[in-house]
């Protein structure tokens, strides 16, 4: 692909920003918009802006008259005509022909036209982060699935990104989990079911502190003892997270999942008393009731305690020690964290306070819904906390048995591995074609349906591309489809054609607003066009070089397809 802008929305917002200044020169605003977005309805054009109704103000105008005068304008070559319609809107009708030749750019090229803007910038991406000694339920999908998205989005835009999994790894728990672990475990438990045997431990120590204040008191001891370096107790620490990572680490190789760094907030734990005298330097703190604490009032933010009244640091300490050590290691332009909705205030006091201390790397809090079952969000004493692991053998099984349904002919080995692909496939779909900020009610039924908006009807759409353009190589071998141009004579192939050439733009588009959803909805919305497509417009028994065209478009889709999947972590097998 050529160098400059390459989606579309670029290359149509940018001629019509320049077309607005020549039109207007000295009168439109240096900072104008052009914003040049896809219609809402095919009948008025394939791209529509509005910019003409900001700059009536401006130009002491008629909506109308600016509009029309950008319709005016000498048209650039993507554009077959413009239409000016309603109060002022310009619509924008794409040239075929160009279409055409832009397609088979597109389709030369590896990354399928999507720009690298990251390219030269670095981002770090906190995303995941269990809790050590506790097994990851159904509540951690959502942050290491919508964490990983943004991570390949990133990735694939250029930018250099340190995936980080902030592990939950100090605190006051410990204190518990030791003195329960000596008193209470259970050797050959600990070692076949480790992560179990903690999660039986915690509960049962838990309980007892309850009921007894010394053996509260006795739990604070030893993590007092920990955190001062007793052998001990960071030996027994140390095998805690060993396990953990254990466990954690097979989850993640079944998601796919990787992380470039795996650092627990033990890690940061010598830079506290640091971060506390910097506050003192730059007299952000105050004492109050004995504690340390940030007024915001500015921010229109509730005091932010930073470090205790019994001396304890807590997780805004943490965080800000963190925070300020990825800055001076990695210098990145921005720092995400994707963490649920319950965190929001927490990290507008943390951020507010960065930025007070003269951070000045981006901090984004993308925080998402909690997930439900149709009964009910998830709850430890109703006793429906389903482990991620489970759910992950689940979502396996009833694939298994969809696959054996619907290839019974493929061998055993191979059924399993689609199940493997299909089942991950489904869970992690179901979660990232929501809306991150939505609660999202997970049932198999439409995680797993093969029609409507779901991981297995994208992945049978690629599969049966796939079998297309298997027939075309049976029946016509030797046939080179890339030697025949593309042509778009049909309605329905100009329908495809447009939605192909949105690719970039959705895949952008998903990594500025932290959405990987909108890049599902274009998935699903392709796969849709392409359906309608191939079940009304004849492919192999089409005229020679009409056949050829209409396999490339195949083929595009489903390269297409499959790329925005691989982006949202999804496998797409040949066969389903």
């Amino acid at each position: 692909m050529s160098d400059g802008p390459i989606t579309m929305e670029q290359i149509l917002s940018d001629w019509a920003r320049g077309a607005f200044l020549a039109a207007y020169p000295g009168t439109v605003p240096d900072g104008l918009s052009a914003g040049v977005v896809p219609t809402a309805d095919e009948q008025f054009g394939d791209y529509q802006c509005n910019a003409a109704m900001a700059l009536a103000k401006v130009l002491k105008k008629s909506p109308r008259e600016i509009a029309a005068a950008l319709a005016a304008a000498a048209r650039p070559a993507a554009v077959e005509r413009l239409e000016v319609a309603g109060p002022g809107f310009v619509n924008f009708f794409l040239d075929p022909e160009w279409m055409a030749r832009r397609l088979e750019q597109v389709q030369a090229d590896e990354r399928l036209g999507v720009p690298e803007p990251g390219r030269g910038r670095t981002v770090v991406i906190d995303y995941s982060s269990p809790n050590v000694a506790k097994p990851m339920h159904i509540g951690h999908i959502r942050s290491t699935v919508i964490g990983n998205a943004l991570d390949r989005l990133h990735r694939f835009l250029g930018w250099r990104v340190l995936a980080d999994n902030h592990l939950g790894d100090w605190g006051t728990q410990f204190g518990l989990l030791i003195m329960g672990f000596r008193h209470f475990a259970d050797p050959a438990a600990y070692e076949s079911a480790p992560i179990d045997e903690l999660e039986r431990i915690y509960v049962k120590s838990y309980d007892k502190s309850k009921e007894d204040p010394a053996w509260l008191d006795a739990a604070r001891a030893e993590l007092v003892k920990l955190q001062q370096g007793d052998a001990g107790n960071r030996a027994l620490w140390q095998s805690f997270v060993e396990h953990s990572l254990r466990e954690f680490n097979r989850i993640y190789r079944r998601l796919d999942v990787s992380f470039d760094l795996v650092r627990g907030e033990s890690h940061y734990n010598d830079r506290l008393p640091g971060i506390i005298s910097k506050l003192r330097e730059q007299e952000l703190v105050r004492e109050s009731e004995g504690a340390l604490v940030v007024f915001l009032e500015d921010e229109k933010l509730p005091v932010c305690i930073v470090r205790k009244s019994d001396g304890a640091y807590n997780y805004a300490a943490t965080d800000l020690a963190t925070v300020t050590s990825r800055a001076e290691e990695f210098q990145p332009e921005a720092v995400i964290y994707v963490t649920d909705e319950r965190q929001q205030l927490h990290f507008r006091q943390v951020f507010a306070i960065a930025r007070k201390m003269g951070l000045a790397t981006r901090l984004v809090h993308v925080w998402f819904g909690l997930m439900r079952l149709p009964e009910g969000t998830f709850s430890t004493r109703q006793g429906n906390v389903i482990k991620l692991e489970r759910l992950l053998d689940e979502a396996e099984e009833r694939a298994l048995a969809i696959v054996k349904e619907t290839s019974p002919q493929m061998d055993e080995a191979r059924q399993r591995e689609v199940a493997r692909a299909v089942g991950i496939g489904a869970v992690k779909y179901a979660d990232l074609s929501q809306n991150p900020q939505s609660l999202v009610t997970f049932t198999w039924e439409k995680a797993l349906a093969l029609e409507g908006n779901s991981a297995p009807y994208l992945q049978y759409a690629c599969a049966r591309i796939a079998s297309v353009l298997d027939k075309y190589r049976e029946r016509f071998p030797g046939g080179d489809p890339m030697a025949h141009p593309i042509r778009l004579g049909e309605p329905l192939e100009r329908r495809l054609a447009v939605r192909l050439l949105r690719f970039p733009d959705a895949v952008v588009r998903a990594a500025e607003v932290y959405k990987p959803n909108l890049l599902a909805d274009y998935l699903y919305e392709l796969s849709q066009v392409y359906s309608a497509f191939y079940q009304n417009v004849p492919f192999l028994k089409a005229g020679e070089g009409v056949r050829e065209s209409r396999v490339r478009l195949c083929d595009l889709v489903m390269k297409v397809l499959r790329r925005g999947l691989t982006l949202l972590g999804i496998e797409t097998p040949d066969r389903i």
